[in-house]
Protein backbone atom coordinates (compact mmCIF):
# COMPACT_ATOMS: atom_id res chain seq x y z
CA UNK A 1 0.00 0.00 0.00
CA UNK A 2 1.49 3.08 -1.06
CA UNK A 3 2.15 5.74 1.25
CA UNK A 4 1.61 8.83 -1.52
CA UNK A 5 -1.46 10.18 -1.49
CA UNK A 6 -3.45 10.31 -4.34
CA UNK A 7 -2.72 12.70 -6.79
CA UNK A 8 -5.44 15.64 -7.53
CA UNK A 9 -6.72 16.21 -11.00
CA UNK A 10 -7.04 19.45 -12.54
CA UNK A 11 -10.80 20.43 -14.27
CA UNK A 12 -9.14 19.57 -17.41
CA UNK A 13 -8.46 16.08 -16.31
CA UNK A 14 -10.91 14.43 -18.31
CA UNK A 15 -9.96 16.61 -21.45
CA UNK A 16 -6.07 15.47 -21.64
CA UNK A 17 -7.05 11.70 -21.10
CA UNK A 18 -9.27 11.57 -24.01
CA UNK A 19 -6.98 13.59 -26.02
CA UNK A 20 -4.63 10.55 -25.45
CA UNK A 21 -1.84 12.32 -23.28
CA UNK A 22 1.04 10.86 -21.68
CA UNK A 23 -0.06 11.33 -17.79
CA UNK A 24 2.71 11.98 -14.80
CA UNK A 25 2.41 13.06 -11.34
CA UNK A 26 3.78 17.11 -10.54
CA UNK A 27 3.50 19.24 -7.82
CA UNK A 28 0.74 17.00 -6.25
CA UNK A 29 -1.12 16.52 -9.69
CA UNK A 30 -1.87 13.79 -12.55
CA UNK A 31 -0.54 16.26 -15.06
CA UNK A 32 -0.12 15.61 -19.40
CA UNK A 33 3.62 15.34 -20.10
CA UNK A 34 2.74 15.31 -24.02
CA UNK A 35 0.17 14.82 -26.24
CA UNK A 36 2.36 14.15 -30.00
CA UNK A 37 5.38 14.43 -28.07
CA UNK A 38 7.50 17.32 -26.69
CA UNK A 39 9.76 18.12 -30.15
CA UNK A 40 6.45 18.53 -31.85
CA UNK A 41 4.74 20.63 -29.29
CA UNK A 42 7.53 22.64 -29.14
CA UNK A 43 8.25 24.01 -32.22
CA UNK A 44 4.17 24.46 -32.75
CA UNK A 45 3.95 26.76 -29.11
CA UNK A 46 6.76 28.73 -31.04
CA UNK A 47 5.28 28.71 -34.77
CA UNK A 48 1.46 29.00 -33.59
CA UNK A 49 -0.18 28.79 -30.25
CA UNK A 50 -0.10 26.23 -27.58
CA UNK A 51 -2.50 25.81 -24.84
CA UNK A 52 -0.91 24.55 -21.42
CA UNK A 53 -2.94 23.82 -18.45
CA UNK A 54 -1.58 25.34 -15.45
CA UNK A 55 -4.24 24.72 -12.85
CA UNK A 56 -2.41 23.02 -10.73
CA UNK A 57 -0.51 26.40 -10.28
CA UNK A 58 -1.73 28.85 -6.81
CA UNK A 59 -4.05 31.41 -8.30
CA UNK A 60 -5.34 33.16 -5.46
CA UNK A 61 -7.06 36.79 -3.93
CA UNK A 62 -5.41 38.75 -0.87
CA UNK A 63 -7.97 41.73 -0.54
CA UNK A 64 -8.18 43.94 2.80
CA UNK A 65 -11.12 42.90 5.77
CA UNK A 66 -14.05 44.15 4.63
CA UNK A 67 -13.31 43.97 0.56
CA UNK A 68 -11.97 45.84 -1.86
CA UNK A 69 -13.09 49.30 -1.98
CA UNK A 70 -12.33 52.32 -5.05
CA UNK A 71 -10.11 54.84 -3.39
CA UNK A 72 -6.22 54.82 -3.98
CA UNK A 73 -5.27 54.84 -0.59
CA UNK A 74 -7.04 50.74 -0.19
CA UNK A 75 -4.16 49.70 -2.76
CA UNK A 76 -1.05 51.28 -1.06
CA UNK A 77 -2.60 49.47 2.08
CA UNK A 78 -2.56 46.01 1.18
CA UNK A 79 0.73 46.52 -1.03
CA UNK A 80 2.22 47.65 2.19
CA UNK A 81 1.28 44.14 3.56
CA UNK A 82 2.26 42.21 0.71
CA UNK A 83 5.76 43.91 0.78
CA UNK A 84 6.79 43.17 4.14
CA UNK A 85 7.33 39.60 1.85
CA UNK A 86 8.50 40.66 -1.14
CA UNK A 87 11.35 43.04 -2.95
CA UNK A 88 9.16 44.64 -5.50
CA UNK A 89 7.66 47.75 -5.73
CA UNK A 90 4.11 46.91 -5.40
CA UNK A 91 2.71 50.10 -4.44
CA UNK A 92 3.75 51.34 -7.91
CA UNK A 93 1.46 49.26 -9.43
CA UNK A 94 -0.80 50.94 -12.12
CA UNK A 95 -4.45 49.89 -12.27
CA UNK A 96 -4.28 46.31 -14.56
CA UNK A 97 -0.24 45.96 -14.05
CA UNK A 98 1.58 42.84 -12.93
CA UNK A 99 4.44 42.37 -11.62
CA UNK A 100 7.40 39.10 -11.63
CA UNK A 101 8.65 39.01 -7.99
CA UNK A 102 9.82 36.50 -4.94
CA UNK A 103 9.41 35.39 -1.44
CA UNK A 104 11.97 35.68 0.36
CA UNK A 105 13.21 34.19 4.08
CA UNK A 106 15.00 36.01 6.67
CA UNK A 107 18.22 35.34 4.73
CA UNK A 108 17.62 36.50 1.75
CA UNK A 109 17.06 33.07 0.16
CA UNK A 110 13.94 32.80 -2.69
CA UNK A 111 11.20 30.43 -0.98
CA UNK A 112 9.10 31.58 -4.37
CA UNK A 113 8.48 33.08 -7.71
CA UNK A 114 5.16 34.45 -8.31
CA UNK A 115 3.09 37.48 -9.96
CA UNK A 116 1.06 39.86 -8.01
CA UNK A 117 -1.20 42.08 -10.35
CA UNK A 118 -2.68 45.15 -9.25
CA UNK A 119 -6.86 44.68 -10.56
CA UNK A 120 -7.65 47.20 -13.20
CA UNK A 121 -11.06 47.58 -12.48
CA UNK A 122 -11.91 51.04 -9.92
CA UNK A 123 -13.57 48.82 -7.63
CA UNK A 124 -11.91 46.59 -6.80
CA UNK A 125 -8.74 48.24 -5.17
CA UNK A 126 -7.57 47.11 -1.88
CA UNK A 127 -7.33 43.41 -3.40
CA UNK A 128 -4.47 41.64 -4.84
CA UNK A 129 -4.31 38.76 -7.41
CA UNK A 130 -1.82 36.75 -6.87
CA UNK A 131 0.05 33.44 -8.68
CA UNK A 132 2.23 31.22 -6.92
CA UNK A 133 4.02 27.98 -8.09
CA UNK A 134 2.12 24.69 -7.77
CA UNK A 135 4.77 22.81 -5.90
CA UNK A 136 4.92 25.47 -3.09
CA UNK A 137 1.60 26.85 -3.09
CA UNK A 138 0.72 25.36 0.35
CA UNK A 139 3.80 26.48 2.03
CA UNK A 140 3.37 30.58 0.48
CA UNK A 141 0.15 30.57 1.73
CA UNK A 142 0.46 29.19 5.25
CA UNK A 143 3.26 32.02 5.31
CA UNK A 144 1.14 34.57 4.13
CA UNK A 145 -1.53 34.03 6.85
CA UNK A 146 1.26 33.75 9.33
CA UNK A 147 2.85 36.81 8.44
CA UNK A 148 -0.59 39.12 7.62
CA UNK A 149 -2.93 37.48 10.22
CA UNK A 150 -5.98 39.39 9.89
CA UNK A 151 -4.90 42.21 8.49
CA UNK A 152 -5.69 40.70 4.59
CA UNK A 153 -8.09 37.84 4.17
CA UNK A 154 -6.63 34.89 1.43
CA UNK A 155 -9.06 33.32 -1.06
CA UNK A 156 -7.60 30.82 -2.97
CA UNK A 157 -8.92 30.07 -6.48
CA UNK A 158 -7.02 26.55 -7.24
CA UNK A 159 -10.60 24.66 -7.91
CA UNK A 160 -10.55 27.07 -11.33
CA UNK A 161 -8.99 26.61 -14.37
CA UNK A 162 -6.00 28.30 -15.40
CA UNK A 163 -4.75 28.06 -18.97
CA UNK A 164 -1.87 29.56 -20.83
CA UNK A 165 -2.57 30.29 -24.56
CA UNK A 166 1.28 30.82 -25.71
CA UNK A 167 2.81 31.51 -29.35
CA UNK A 168 2.96 34.03 -32.03
CA UNK A 169 -0.91 33.16 -33.10
CA UNK A 170 -2.21 33.62 -29.50
CA UNK A 171 -3.53 37.37 -29.48
CA UNK A 172 -5.50 36.45 -33.04
CA UNK A 173 -7.35 33.24 -31.17
CA UNK A 174 -7.81 35.20 -27.43
CA UNK A 175 -8.77 38.23 -28.97
CA UNK A 176 -11.91 36.15 -30.71
CA UNK A 177 -13.04 35.38 -27.54
CA UNK A 178 -12.13 38.72 -25.67
CA UNK A 179 -11.49 41.39 -27.89
CA UNK A 180 -10.47 43.70 -25.41
CA UNK A 181 -7.25 41.18 -24.39
CA UNK A 182 -6.34 42.99 -27.76
CA UNK A 183 -5.47 45.91 -26.15
CA UNK A 184 -3.10 44.58 -23.23
CA UNK A 185 0.28 44.90 -22.86
CA UNK A 186 2.89 42.08 -21.64
CA UNK A 187 2.40 41.81 -17.84
CA UNK A 188 -0.85 43.66 -17.89
CA UNK A 189 -4.43 42.36 -16.96
CA UNK A 190 -8.44 42.48 -16.94
CA UNK A 191 -11.61 41.14 -15.83
CA UNK A 192 -13.49 40.10 -19.00
CA UNK A 193 -16.13 38.39 -19.76
CA UNK A 194 -16.82 35.28 -22.18
CA UNK A 195 -20.53 34.04 -22.95
CA UNK A 196 -21.51 34.72 -19.51
CA UNK A 197 -17.74 33.32 -17.74
CA UNK A 198 -16.23 35.99 -16.13
CA UNK A 199 -12.47 35.53 -16.10
CA UNK A 200 -8.79 37.14 -15.05
CA UNK A 201 -7.26 37.79 -18.44
CA UNK A 202 -3.50 38.63 -18.64
CA UNK A 203 -0.72 38.93 -20.82
CA UNK A 204 1.99 36.81 -19.31
CA UNK A 205 3.48 33.60 -19.85
CA UNK A 206 6.50 31.19 -19.39
CA UNK A 207 7.65 30.38 -23.16
CA UNK A 208 8.93 33.99 -24.07
CA UNK A 209 6.30 34.21 -26.43
CA UNK A 210 3.65 36.38 -26.47
CA UNK A 211 0.52 34.94 -25.02
CA UNK A 212 -1.92 35.14 -22.29
CA UNK A 213 -2.87 32.87 -19.06
CA UNK A 214 -6.76 32.84 -18.52
CA UNK A 215 -8.33 32.24 -15.22
CA UNK A 216 -11.63 30.44 -16.01
CA UNK A 217 -14.43 29.58 -13.70
CA UNK A 218 -14.11 25.84 -13.26
CA UNK A 219 -17.81 25.44 -14.99
CA UNK A 220 -15.86 26.73 -18.53
CA UNK A 221 -14.05 22.92 -19.35
CA UNK A 222 -16.89 23.08 -22.44
CA UNK A 223 -15.26 26.46 -23.44
CA UNK A 224 -11.62 25.20 -23.11
CA UNK A 225 -12.65 22.32 -25.54
CA UNK A 226 -13.74 24.97 -28.16
CA UNK A 227 -10.31 26.06 -28.05
CA UNK A 228 -8.93 23.01 -28.80
CA UNK A 229 -11.23 22.78 -31.89
CA UNK A 230 -9.43 26.28 -33.45
CA UNK A 231 -6.82 24.95 -35.22
CA UNK A 232 -4.03 27.10 -34.44
CA UNK A 233 -4.40 25.35 -31.31
CA UNK A 234 -3.06 22.10 -29.73
CA UNK A 235 -2.44 20.71 -26.63
CA UNK A 236 0.84 21.22 -24.79
CA UNK A 237 1.81 19.11 -22.19
CA UNK A 238 4.86 19.72 -19.83
CA UNK A 239 7.67 18.64 -21.31
CA UNK A 240 7.37 21.03 -24.24
CA UNK A 241 6.82 23.78 -21.18
CA UNK A 242 10.13 22.61 -19.60
CA UNK A 243 11.92 23.31 -23.32
CA UNK A 244 10.26 26.52 -24.45
CA UNK A 245 11.03 28.21 -20.82
CA UNK A 246 14.35 27.03 -20.69
CA UNK A 247 15.82 28.31 -24.27
CA UNK A 248 14.19 31.62 -22.61
CA UNK A 249 16.47 31.48 -20.12
CA UNK A 250 13.35 31.20 -17.47
CA UNK A 251 13.66 30.02 -13.88
CA UNK A 252 12.34 27.08 -12.78
CA UNK A 253 11.28 26.62 -8.69
CA UNK A 254 13.22 23.82 -7.04
CA UNK A 255 15.43 23.88 -9.69
CA UNK A 256 17.27 26.89 -10.79
CA UNK A 257 15.64 29.03 -7.43
CA UNK A 258 15.66 27.46 -4.04
CA UNK A 259 15.56 28.93 -0.47
CA UNK A 260 19.80 28.74 -0.17
CA UNK A 261 19.64 31.11 -3.05
CA UNK A 262 19.32 34.88 -3.31
CA UNK A 263 18.07 37.11 -6.17
CA UNK A 264 21.32 38.33 -6.99
CA UNK A 265 22.92 34.99 -6.50
CA UNK A 266 19.92 33.93 -9.34
CA UNK A 267 20.82 37.27 -11.63
CA UNK A 268 17.39 38.45 -10.61
CA UNK A 269 19.14 41.31 -9.10
CA UNK A 270 16.31 43.46 -11.22
CA UNK A 271 13.21 42.48 -9.49
CA UNK A 272 14.64 44.15 -6.81
CA UNK A 273 12.58 47.62 -6.94
CA UNK A 274 15.02 50.84 -6.97
CA UNK A 275 12.60 52.35 -3.95
CA UNK A 276 12.71 49.34 -1.94
CA UNK A 277 16.61 48.99 -2.27
CA UNK A 278 16.65 52.62 -0.67
CA UNK A 279 14.33 51.69 2.09
CA UNK A 280 16.26 48.07 2.95
CA UNK A 281 12.64 46.81 4.52
CA UNK A 282 11.95 42.82 2.84
CA UNK A 283 13.61 40.23 4.42
CA UNK A 284 17.36 39.47 3.54
CA UNK A 285 17.97 42.57 2.76
CA UNK A 286 21.43 43.33 4.73
CA UNK A 287 22.44 40.31 2.62
CA UNK A 288 21.03 41.52 -0.72
CA UNK A 289 22.27 44.71 -0.67
CA UNK A 290 25.73 43.66 0.21
CA UNK A 291 25.36 40.95 -2.49
CA UNK A 292 24.81 43.93 -4.89
CA UNK A 293 27.21 46.19 -3.76
CA UNK A 294 30.01 43.86 -3.62
CA UNK A 295 29.12 41.05 -5.84
CA UNK A 296 27.48 37.38 -5.04
CA UNK A 297 29.85 34.51 -4.39
CA UNK A 298 27.94 32.58 -7.28
CA UNK A 299 25.89 33.51 -10.34
CA UNK A 300 23.36 31.60 -12.37
CA UNK A 301 24.69 31.67 -16.04
CA UNK A 302 23.52 30.56 -19.48
CA UNK A 303 25.69 27.13 -20.61
CA UNK A 304 26.26 26.09 -24.03
CA UNK A 305 27.07 22.64 -24.64
CA UNK A 306 29.84 22.66 -27.25
CA UNK A 307 28.89 18.76 -28.94
CA UNK A 308 25.60 17.19 -28.83
CA UNK A 309 25.09 15.93 -25.75
CA UNK A 310 22.78 17.29 -23.38
CA UNK A 311 23.62 18.15 -19.95
CA UNK A 312 20.98 17.26 -17.22
CA UNK A 313 20.25 18.62 -13.80
CA UNK A 314 22.72 17.37 -11.43
CA UNK A 315 25.78 17.62 -13.90
CA UNK A 316 28.75 19.13 -12.60
CA UNK A 317 30.63 22.10 -13.95
CA UNK A 318 34.72 22.09 -14.00
CA UNK A 319 36.84 25.37 -14.44
CA UNK A 320 40.49 23.16 -15.33
CA UNK A 321 40.65 20.54 -12.40
CA UNK A 322 38.35 22.93 -10.32
CA UNK A 323 34.45 22.14 -9.28
CA UNK A 324 32.67 25.58 -9.77
CA UNK A 325 29.10 25.04 -10.06
CA UNK A 326 26.13 22.48 -11.10
CA UNK A 327 23.84 22.62 -13.93
CA UNK A 328 20.39 22.91 -12.25
CA UNK A 329 18.10 23.21 -15.54
CA UNK A 330 19.18 21.20 -18.80
CA UNK A 331 18.02 19.38 -21.94
CA UNK A 332 17.82 19.98 -25.64
CA UNK A 333 16.57 22.98 -27.64
CA UNK A 334 14.45 22.10 -30.37
CA UNK A 335 14.61 25.93 -31.80
CA UNK A 336 18.31 26.14 -31.67
CA UNK A 337 19.10 22.69 -32.29
CA UNK A 338 21.08 22.00 -29.20
CA UNK A 339 21.70 21.58 -26.37
CA UNK A 340 20.98 24.38 -23.34
CA UNK A 341 21.78 24.38 -20.35
CA UNK A 342 21.20 26.72 -17.02
CA UNK A 343 23.66 26.73 -13.74
CA UNK A 344 25.51 28.28 -10.86
CA UNK A 345 28.66 28.88 -11.47
CA UNK A 346 31.60 30.72 -8.73
CA UNK A 347 31.49 34.31 -9.52
CA UNK A 348 35.00 34.97 -10.68
CA UNK A 349 33.68 32.17 -13.99
CA UNK A 350 30.28 33.81 -15.04
CA UNK A 351 31.86 36.14 -17.67
CA UNK A 352 29.91 35.06 -20.87
CA UNK A 353 32.17 33.05 -23.04
CA UNK A 354 33.82 31.32 -20.42
CA UNK A 355 35.33 28.06 -21.29
CA UNK A 356 34.13 25.25 -19.11
CA UNK A 357 34.24 21.26 -18.58
CA UNK A 358 30.95 19.29 -17.98
CA UNK A 359 30.89 15.96 -16.42
CA UNK A 360 28.08 14.10 -18.36
CA UNK A 361 27.39 11.05 -17.24
CA UNK A 362 31.57 10.60 -16.13
CA UNK A 363 32.60 11.96 -19.78
CA UNK A 364 33.95 15.43 -19.83
CA UNK A 365 32.76 17.49 -22.48
CA UNK A 366 33.45 21.25 -23.54
CA UNK A 367 31.24 23.79 -22.81
CA UNK A 368 30.96 27.30 -22.42
CA UNK A 369 29.38 30.35 -20.31
CA UNK A 370 26.15 31.77 -22.88
CA UNK A 371 24.45 34.74 -22.91
CA UNK A 372 20.57 34.22 -21.83
CA UNK A 373 17.92 33.98 -23.20
CA UNK A 374 18.83 31.26 -25.94
CA UNK A 375 16.18 32.53 -28.08
CA UNK A 376 14.50 36.05 -27.91
CA UNK A 377 12.05 37.13 -25.84
CA UNK A 378 8.84 37.94 -28.45
CA UNK A 379 6.39 39.91 -25.60
CA UNK A 380 4.40 42.69 -26.81
CA UNK A 381 5.50 45.63 -25.22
Amino acid sequence: MSDHPPLAQTPLHDVHVRLGAKMVGFAGYDMPIQFEGVMAEHKWTREHCGLFDVSHMGPCLLTLPGGPREDEDAHIEIAKLIETLVPGDIQGLEPGQARLTVLLNEDGGILDDLIITRPYEGDQQGRLYIVVNGATKEDDWALMKEKLGDLADLERLDNRILVALQGPEAEAVVTERFTEAAYLGFMESRRMVCKDLTCIVSRCGYTGEDGFEILVPASGVGHIVELLDDERVKPIGLGARDSLRLEAGLCLYGHDLDPQKTPVEASLTWLISKNRREAADFPGAAKILDQIANGAPIRRVGIQPLDRAPAREGTEIYAGDKKIGEITSGGFGPTVEGPVAMGYVDREFAKTGTELTLMVRGKPRAAKVAKLPFVPHNYKR
